[in-house]
C-alpha cells in the first residue's frame, strides 16, 4: 500500500514487480474503509479506462500502528495530562465568569485535545 485517501475513496498500490496500480474504495474487502501506507495487501489487476486498477483486494496483515510505535512514555503522558487539566480548569473558570475563550485560545485547546486523544488511542 503506497497511498490511500479514505475521504476521496481511492489510492495507489505498488505492485511487487514495480509500478503503481489505482485502487477505488469498491475494491476494498467488506468492512474495510481505509488502508494505511505500508500495509501489505494482495489484489488482482484489471484493465480500466485509464490503465490498470486493483480489484478483489485482500489484507495480508494488519496495518502497522504508527501511534503505538511512537507512543509517549507514561511519565511524559502524566505531565501532558496534568498540563491539560490546568488548561481546561482555566477555561472552565472563564465559563463560570460568563466568558468564552477567544478564537486563538480555542484553537490551541482543540489542537492539544486532539493530540492527547491520538496518544490515548489504542
Amino acid at each position: 500500500m503506497r497511498f490511500y485517501d479514505s475521504e476521496k475513496g481511492f489510492g495507489f498500490l505498488t505492485k511487487d514487480e514495480g509500478g503503481d496500480v489505482y485502487v477505488r474504495a469498491n475494491a476494498l474487502p467488506a468492512g474495510v474503509t481505509a488502508l494505511k501506507a505500508g500495509q501489505k495487501v494482495d489484489f488482482d489487476v484489471i484493465e480500466g479506462r485509464k490503465g490498470e486498477q486493483a480489484w478483489s483486494l485482500r489484507l495480508v496483515d494488519a496495518p502497522p500502528s504508527l501511534s503505538k510505535a511512537q507512543r509517549k512514555s507514561s511519565e511524559q503522558m502524566a505531565v501532558i495530562v496534568e498540563d491539560l487539566i490546568k488548561m481546561l480548569d482555566s477555561v472552565g473558570n472563564g465559563y463560570r465568569r460568563g466568558k468564552h475563550p477567544d478564537a486563538k485560545t480555542s484553537t490551541k485547546i482543540a489542537t492539544v485535545l486532539r493530540a492527547v486523544a491520538d496518544e490515548l488511542e489504542l
